[in-house]
This record gives C-alpha cells, sequence and structure tokens, in this order.
C-alpha cells in the first residue's frame, strides 16, 4: 500500500512538472515570436541607443563620397550630410561611421541591416522603390557624356559602334542601351575604373550623372562634358523597408537644412555655385 501511494505521488509530480515546463515554454515561445524586432520597429531608437550613425557612402565619386588618400578620410558633399545628420542626431558631427557602398552593394548592404542609411548618388526609380524605401529628393541630376576634348562625339547620336563606359549596378548602363544601342557599353565596378578607360583610350565616352562627370572633368581638364541631359536623375537617400518614423525624422531633417541655410552653404562648398531653386 505504501508503495502505490509512493509511485501515485511521484507520478503526479512528474505530471505536474511537465505541464507546468510545457506551459512556460509555450508561453515563453508565444511572446518571443509576437515580439517585434527592434531593428525592424524602432529604428530611430535603436540608432539614438547605440550612440552613432552608420552610413553607406560612396568612396570612389568625386565632389560626392570620394577617399582622400593622403588623409584616408572619405570626402565630399555626401559626407557633410552624413555628418550634419549625426549632428542633428547626437549634436556631435563625428558621431557617424562611414561605411563603403558601390552601386551594385547599395541596396543590399541596407537590406542586410549593414548600414542605417545610404548616401550615395542614387536615383530614385520605381524598380528600387520594391526593394528600399526612399527620403525626398536632395540632388537633381541628370545623365551627360564625357569625352576627351576634341572628341567627335557631341551628342548620344554619335555613339553608333563606340565604346562607352560606365559603372555595374547604375541607371546609367540600362539608360545608355535604351538611348544608344548600337554602342558597345563597357561596365566597371567603379568610377575611376570607368574614367580611367576613357582616359587610356580603351573607351571613346563615358556616361552617368552630370553631377559625378563634373568631378573628373577637374581631375583632368583635357575632358569635357558633351550632349546636354538627356535623362533626370532625382537623388534619393535609401532606407531598408519598414521604417515609416525613421524616413519622416530624415524628411524633416532635409527640409529643416534646407530652410536655415546649411544645405546651400553644403552645395556651394562643393559645387561652387547656388543649389538650384
Amino acid at each position: 500500500m505504501k508503495l502505490k501511494k509512493m509511485m501515485a505521488a511521484v507520478l503526479a509530480g512528474v505530471l505536474t512538472l511537465g505541464l507546468l515546463s510545457g506551459c512556460g515554454g509555450g508561453g515563453e515561445k508565444k511572446a518571443e515570436e509576437n515580439k517585434p524586432a527592434a531593428t525592424e520597429a524602432k529604428m530611430l531608437e535603436n540608432i539614438k541607443q547605440r550612440g552613432k550613425l552608420i552610413a553607406g557612402v560612396k568612396y570612389d565619386v568625386p565632389l560626392f563620397g570620394m577617399l582622400n588618400t593622403q588623409t584616408n578620410q572619405v570626402e565630399g558633399f555626401e559626407i557633410d550630410l552624413m555628418r550634419e545628420l549625426a549632428k542633428k542626431l547626437f549634436n556631435d558631427p563625428e558621431k557617424v561611421e562611414f561605411v563603403k557602398v558601390e552601386s551594385k552593394t547599395r541596396i543590399p548592404m541596407l537590406q542586410n541591416g549593414r548600414v542605417d542609411i545610404v548616401a550615395g548618388t542614387m536615383t530614385i526609380t520605381e524598380e528600387r522603390k520594391k526593394q528600399i524605401d526612399f527620403s525626398d529628393v536632395y540632388f537633381n541630376a541628370g545623365q551627360s557624356l564625357l569625352v576627351k576634348k576634341g572628341s567627335p562625339i557631341k551628342s548620344v547620336t554619335d555613339l553608333k559602334g563606340k565604346k562607352v563606359t560606365t559603372v555595374q549596378g547604375s541607371t546609367s548602363a540600362k539608360n545608355i542601351r535604351a538611348k544608344a544601342p548600337e554602342a558597345q557599353v563597357l561596365e566597371f565596378p567603379t568610377y575611376p575604373e570607368a574614367f580611367l578607360a576613357l582616359q587610356n583610350d580603351r573607351a571613346d565616352a563615358m556616361t552617368t550623372d552630370n553631377s559625378i562627370l563634373i568631378g573628373f572633368t577637374q581631375k583632368d581638364p583635357n575632358t569635357e562634358l558633351v550632349g546636354g541631359l538627356f535623362t533626370s536623375e532625382p537623388y534619393g537617400l535609401g532606407f531598408s523597408k519598414g521604417h515609416e518614423e525613421w524616413v519622416k525624422f530624415i524628411n524633416d531633417w532635409l527640409q529643416e537644412i534646407k530652410t536655415n541655410g546649411t544645405y546651400a552653404e553644403l552645395y556651394k562648398k562643393w559645387f561652387k555655385e547656388e543649389p538650384p531653386k
């Protein structure tokens, strides 16, 4: 009789522990499943708690984002914009980490959470809007052609049978194939490589946004822009999908720096002229 009572007590204890364990485990799992990822729900809050902004920027685009080999620092209009954003977030323009992006890596690096924002001469397109979110337009550019002075190429209509360089992952390659289908398009990983091909006569022209090409004319006065603008390229700051509060914060900040004159100061610093109205 005592043995039966002891066995019954042990069995009851095992069942009780199993039920408690099952309830506890299931409750925790359910709570975990229902809990939104902090990086998805509270991007702005997370950035502030982290204490620094992580910005994806170009390292190969004169005037916008270019590595200074003497100082080993990246410099340009978009770099200064990100410093201003860090100043807005933390009251300190130095609280920003710059991460190198290229045209073909900008969107993947946003999607995998490597960067908080991309300021990388990125044109707002409907195709890209399906993959990432954009801020309001912060710079208006247009695609043009860069050639050596004295070149017979004066517009996109002169590119038949000619070699034209651009960069991988940009809208420029797609646009030039549509505008000059009989041209041979050579795509390079970076802008300096595309420009070097033009300088070394491995190509007859280079094409991308006029704002980028202007920077290269400053590096080599033997080159010039021709053909005017044959596309419209509105640049937007890029974000991973689903962070409405973060996007709104950026748009409000862009409006603020345009209103208080900060944007105009940075524009004149790098492009030596007043920003277009």
